[in-house]
């Protein structure tokens, strides 16, 4: 069974703001996602219950839902490995906050 792929606006534009090659391989490692290829790893600590995609130096944030019997990978956020992990976790504070 193939997973369903959602792609927020955040992940959207960051993709469609990179050269053409890493563009590229970000867009094939979201259809991979579908089948649940790729490098994918579960995240701890502040992070946890969320997944991460790795694609060279790029992440893609995560998360598996089951919806009608379907599973879903809800993509929330992407941005360079440098900045990716600190970026996020402030978003997840912000809306665990409010």
């Amino acid at each position: 069974m193939k997973t369903k792929v959602e792609i927020s606006d955040q992940v959207l534009n960051f993709v469609r703001s990179l050269a053409p090659e890493p563009r590229r391989l970000l867009r094939q490692g979201l259809r991979d996602l579908q089948e649940e290829v790729g490098d994918i790893k579960q995240l701890e600590g502040d992070l946890a219950g969320w997944c991460r995609l790795r694609i060279k130096s790029y992440r893609i944030i995560f998360r598996y839902e089951v919806e009608k019997s379907r599973r879903i990978a809800r993509c929330v956020f992407a941005e360079r490995r440098e900045l990716v992990y600190e970026l996020f976790t402030e978003v997840v504070r912000m809306l665990t906050e409010s």
